[in-house]
């Protein structure tokens, strides 16, 4: 290194440590270690590959609606519907494909285009009357929920062709038995950070979380952007529905009632802000195995479910919080 060099590196070294920790997914990802680390200490069945392929099992479904709900919050938008789309979604796939209505994979593509009409009239009310998200979604909620019932008639469906439960085999890892869903979610998350972060169409939804206004006076056709956004989560949704079915094996009508939560938790707990522009997938990822682990982990040291509910409220509040001490710093 030259004299000329030098003065340049010890600025350019500040930098680059002050970007990793300022960064929305270090303190999650901190949390994430250290959770980790405490649980394998505190119990011998929680660090092994059979006890971590399960965890990631049972976040897969609530991860892949967080990737759809990570889209809408990136707006400066909210998704409370998530979890009842999901539900209908799923007892579609089912219902049609179990009594014999349409080829399976036609099933399927009929359940992710149904999931994705609910999310575009939900960015249609959202961008065109206007509504509030939180209203439109909220609504959407029950109108979901209740053609769920209806359609299935209270129903669990069973006896489902192998083309929907096959997401839910498994192949071996080493000694680690993992399944095809969990690959697939995996895939959809990295999918959506190479999107967000190395596309104009993410830095655009970047934009319009940032100031709807702005970006429309940069040329960003917000309306036409904000309705694609949740038509996207709503396919997004659909590939959740066919994860839960694939996982469960059936179309039950009372599946996704708390997912709703759950997603905007493992968004929220993955450092994405919930005024918008701020954030990534990957975060989300991180916030979904955070729940993921501390359920799983107080599960095996004998924690009654409820005190798991209450830890997990605790940490979304703190998750917020900081998001807010870090807006007004920002400032």
């Amino acid at each position: 290194m030259t004299a000329s060099t030098a003065p340049y590196a010890k600025l350019q070294a500040p930098t680059v440590a002050r970007r990793l920790l300022t960064a929305p997914t270090t303190g999650p990802l901190a949390a994430l270690l250290l959770a980790c680390v405490f649980f394998s200490l505190s119990t011998d069945q929680f660090l092994s590959g059979g006890n971590f392929s399960l965890i990631i099992q049972q976040v897969m479904v609530v991860g892949t609606l967080a990737i759809g709900q990570t889209l809408i919050i990136l707006t400066a938008g909210i998704d409370l519907s998530c979890g009842a789309v999901m539900a209908f979604g799923g007892i579609l796939i089912a219902k049609l494909a179990a009594e014999g209505t349409v080829p399976p994979l036609v099933a399927i593509a009929l359940g992710l285009g149904v999931c994705a009409l609910f999310g575009l009239v939900n960015g249609a009310l959202v961008q065109v009357v206007p509504l509030p998200p939180f209203i439109v979604t909220l609504g959407m909620l029950n109108v979901a929920s209740a053609l769920t019932h209806i359609y299935s008639n209270e129903q669990t469906v069973t006896n489902l062709p192998g083309a929907l439960t096959a997401l839910g085999e498994t192949f071996p890892l080493g000694r680690t038995d993992v399944t095809y869903g969990s690959v697939l979610t995996l895939a959809l998350f990295g999918l959506f950070a190479y999107v967000l972060s190395s596309t104009a169409w993410g830095r655009h939804v970047y934009a319009l979380g940032n100031s709807q206004e702005t970006a429309r006076l940069t040329g960003i056709r917000t309306g036409r952007l904000t309705i694609g956004v949740y038509a996207l989560a709503g396919l997004v949704y659909g590939i959740a529905a066919l994860l839960l079915v694939s996982r469960t094996g059936v179309g039950d009508p009372q599946a996704g009632q708390t997912d709703n939560l759950d997603s905007i938790t493992a968004v929220v707990l993955g450092g994405t802000s919930l005024f918008g522009g701020r954030g990534n997938v990957l975060g989300t990822l991180i916030g979904a195995l955070i729940v993921g682990v501390f359920r799983n982990g107080l599960q095996l040291m004998g924690v009654p479910s409820i005190y798991q509910t209450l830890i997990t409220g605790v940490l979304v509040i703190l998750a917020v919080t900081v998001d807010q001490i870090s807006r007004r710093k920002a400032r």
